[in-house]
């Protein structure tokens, strides 16, 4: 019964009535979450570079068989000399020995270690710049759909309009064909006229279906009506934010650099181990067991490594590449931008112009209408009245969701929040 009822109610949460539901479920969905995966990934990379300058402690047991009686630690000449007088001391040799104990390592001083450190957290950075710069992509994807859902949605009114006059034209036709005051063919126009517009509200229906997988694709929503959308704020330019997870990923890169480079300095390790041996003695065949530690530095100076050069000549060329990509990315983004940003006047000039282009040619149909229906006007002439309504209405949708997109486009170019931009 629960999972019936689960069923029934499940695609009411499947819906939404405005863009900040929109940008919410995209938050939460596998698109956006994969970044965060990303951004996770990074930390623990960060976290496991400070790790490793912590110490490293190991319990340990072994058992060795040996061919010879071996020492179970070393013995000093001085005590040796009296456990050899002594037959009945049990020496500390055996063919078979047991050992229980710890080990400790620790790093003291390796500067690649904290260079790396850096190196993580620079990656990180990178991550979430790159999380974020995907998140507006993926918001201005679903306001360009949605601009789009919008257009197509007042195309079909358009068509449904012209639709509705083009039949009121038909009735008033089909009299005149009857009583022999107008031509048969005039009827197969209008006719024909109406067969168009189902195929274009057909075509419409597709291109409809193609913006709204768009968007479920990236929110799991499916749409039911258009969102209406207004600009709350104007677009701020100047830093091209999209390049911050790039510009992240160089200083990373420097740094992995500089962390190969270090790794031909010294480093010092501390170290110690403690060892619990038990055994029987070669010489009597008692029980015998002894204790044994140290605790040490080490050192390390590489004098020759060729294969840390050869590290070293790869990392200069990854960060040669990715100033390469970055300047490459710069120029095209600047040069994209200078053009969104001169196009939108346009846009908004062709706005005023096409919704006074309507109201001329609305007019215009009307007279039309008229003079079709006084016999003065011919039916392809009339129909042609009635195609530029519909044709100029399409032209303002369509720059209307040029506007837009236009918008979203330079949005994320700026690293602009879309969520404070649009509602």
């Amino acid at each position: 019964m629960n999972k019936i009822i689960l069923s029934l109610t499940l695609p009411l949460f499947l819906y939404a009535h405005t863009l900040p539901e929109l940008f919410d479920a995209l938050k939460e969905h596998s698109q956006t979450k994969s970044d965060e995966i990303s951004v996770q990934k990074s930390a623990i990379s960060q976290d496991a570079v400070y790790a490793s300058l912590y110490p490293k402690i190991n319990l340990f047991g072994t058992y060795d068989n040996y061919s010879t009686p071996t020492g179970m630690l070393p013995v000093p000449p001085n005590v040796l000399l009296p456990m050899i007088q002594d037959k009945s001391v049990n020496q500390p040799f055996s063919y078979n020995i047991y050992r229980a104990g710890a080990s400790i390592s620790m790093p003291i001083f390796v500067k690649s270690l904290f260079t790396m450190a850096d190196k993580a957290e620079a990656m990180q950075q990178s991550a979430k710049a790159k999380k974020y710069i995907n998140l507006l992509k993926n918001e201005a994807i679903i306001v360009g759909a949605n601009a789009n859902f919008l257009y197509l949605d007042a195309l079909d009114k358009a068509l449904d309009s012209k639709e509705l006059s083009l039949m009121e034209t038909q009735k008033t036709l089909q009299i005149k064909v009857e009583n022999g005051r107008s031509p048969e063919s005039a009827l197969y126009k209008i006719n024909d006229g109406l067969n168009q517009i189902s195929i274009a509200k057909n075509n419409i229906d597709l291109q409809r279906k193609n913006v709204l997988s768009s968007i479920e694709s990236l929110t799991g929503i499916v749409l039911q009506e258009p969102i209406k959308m207004q600009k709350k704020f104007n677009i701020q330019s100047g830093e091209l934010a999209s390049l911050r997870p790039l510009k992240e990923k160089i200083r990373a890169d420097n740094l992995s650099l500089k962390a190969e480079k270090e790794k031909l300095y010294p480093a010092l390790f501390a170290h110690g181990t403690y060892a619990y041996s038990k055994a029987d003695a070669y010489n009597t065949g008692g029980d015998t067991h002894e204790e044994y530690g140290d605790v040490g530095l080490t050192l390390n100076i590489p004098l020759l490594a060729m294969d840390q050069y050869a590290s070293i000549s790869l990392a200069q060329l990854e960060v040669k590449s990715t100033e390469i990509e970055l300047r490459k990315l710069s120029d095209e983004l600047s040069s994209q931008a200078k053009m969104l940003e001169e196009s939108l006047p346009l846009l908004e000039n062709s706005l005023k112009l096409y919704n006074q282009s309507i109201g001329d040619k609305k007019k215009l149909l009307e007279i039309a209408k008229l003079n079709f229906t006084s016999g003065r006007l011919s039916t392809e002439e009339y129909l042609r009245y009635e195609d530029d309504v519909v044709s100029e209405e399409a032209n303002l949708y369509k720059t209307e969701a040029a506007k837009w997109q236009t918008l979203m486009q330079l949005a994320v170019i700026y690293g602009n929040n879309i969520e404070e931009i649009v509602k």
